[in-house]
């Protein structure tokens, strides 16, 4: 019951943390658009309203219009998001090398030292060493067991180590979904803001009674600072989500390994 009451106790903190995180990176950006981009000193005359200083570019994507705070916002939040996984993960490798952690355990499981095996995990920490231990816990016990069968002791072994690799994987996938949802939904946003701004320039240009094609190359070029802030936002997404998926996968295939490991150990100690 406290466990279950624990876990929903992460899940709402885990909601807050990611919804407080999308509305501090959208309040960053609008200040950032309206004071810094739009400040006076990036335009011709200190107007917003007109034409930024040639090469000034706080000014020129400024001129992309209101969809520029959004696109911000993606980019700012996938930064949090990227912060918030690295020191997850960093915590779930725990506090030594995970291929020197392994090693010790195998030498020390293989000398029958489960005691100092599972205190080697409380000191190593992390999602690994959290498998383990639970994994090792179970193996003590089954030692004093007569009753039970060496086929029912190693599946007893095996349950335990899912069970508690299964409570490590919510931990190493959180917030995952952040970046891959944001890949495409940069790219969506950037696309309208385009259209958009393609909309106002030819509108202006209808206006004016002849064709200009100063004005109306101007406004395709703010139109454009949409997309190529929607592209790069959707780049930045991509590459942060294959990147901690590579890491979470190189966790998960240690835990593997080593839980394999230990269940081996076991069945050779049964045969004896």
């Amino acid at each position: 019951m406290n466990e279950k009451k624990g876990s929903t106790l992460k899940s709402v903190l885990q909601s807050v943390f990611a919804t407080s995180a999308i509305l501090i990176a959208f309040a960053i950006s609008l200040y950032l658009f309206i004071t810094v981009m739009g400040n006076p000193a990036n335009f011709e005359g200190g107007n917003p309203k007109g034409h930024p200083i040639q090469g000034n570019y706080l000014g020129i994507i400024y001129k992309g219009g209101y969809i520029v705070p959004l696109l911000m916002t993606c980019v700012i939040t996938l930064i949090i998001f990227a912060i918030e996984r690295l020191i997850t993960l960093a915590r779930a490798k725990g506090r030594g090398r995970l291929n020197a952690f392994v090693y010790r355990l195998q030498n020390l499981m293989a000398g029958d030292k489960i005691e100092e095996a599972i205190d080697a995990c409380d000191k190593q920490r992390g999602s690994l060493a959290n498998v383990l231990r639970a994994g090792l816990i179970r193996y003590r016990d089954l030692q004093k067991d007569e009753e039970l069968e060496k086929d029912q002791k190693i599946l007893s072994i095996q349950k335990s180590l899912e069970e508690a690799n299964a409570l490590e994987q919510p931990m190493l996938s959180r917030n995952m979904v952040i970046f891959s949802t944001l890949a495409p939904v940069s790219v969506l946003i950037g696309l309208l803001g385009t259209v958009l701004g393609m909309i106002r320039a030819f509108a202006a240009l209808a206006q004016a009674g002849a064709p200009d094609a100063l004005a109306l190359s101007t406004g395709i070029s703010e139109a454009l600072i949409n997309t190529a802030f929607g592209i790069s936002g959707s780049v930045i997404a991509i590459l942060l989500y294959n990147y901690f998926s590579s890491r979470i996968d190189g966790y998960m295939f240690k835990i593997d390994e080593a839980g394999f490991s230990l269940t081996q150990t076991f069945a050779a100690s049964l045969k004896d």
